[in-house]
């Protein structure tokens, strides 16, 4: 079966940083690009970076641009966001997201990591 499972996790200060891990099974990786999102308490889900299948382009929602690299080992299956400059307004759940190329109805959703700025 599928499964994308975030790691990395957890409370650090303003200004601190993180590195966020998804490890992905159950579907071809390296054919699928992958995403982050995050959900803030009471806000909607936003699209915070995005990869494709081979590395070769990336893209940031404005509000992290220059503070997070989203990159990718397709030899390990994992997808990783390193998150610097931390802001409190960065809290939020933060999801791993799979859309296989071979398959445009799959989309496939890890269970989270949350995510705490705070001093």
């Amino acid at each position: 079966q599928v499964q994308l499972v975030e790691s990395g996790g957890g409370l650090v200060q303003p200004g601190g940083s993180l590195r966020l891990s998804c490890a992905a099974s159950g579907f071809i990786f390296s054919l699928s690009a992958m995403k982050w999102y995050r959900r803030a308490p009471g806000k909607e889900r936003e699209l915070v970076a995005s990869i494709t299948s081979d590395g070769s382009t990336t893209n940031y929602a404005d509000s992290v641009k220059g503070r997070f690299t989203i990159s990718r080992d397709n030899a390990k299956n994992t997808v990783f966001l390193q998150m610097n400059s931390l802001k409190p307004e960065d809290t939020a759940v933060y999801y791993c997201n799979a859309r296989p190329y071979y398959n445009n109805r799959a989309d496939y959703w890890g269970q989270g990591t949350q995510v705490t700025v705070s001093s």
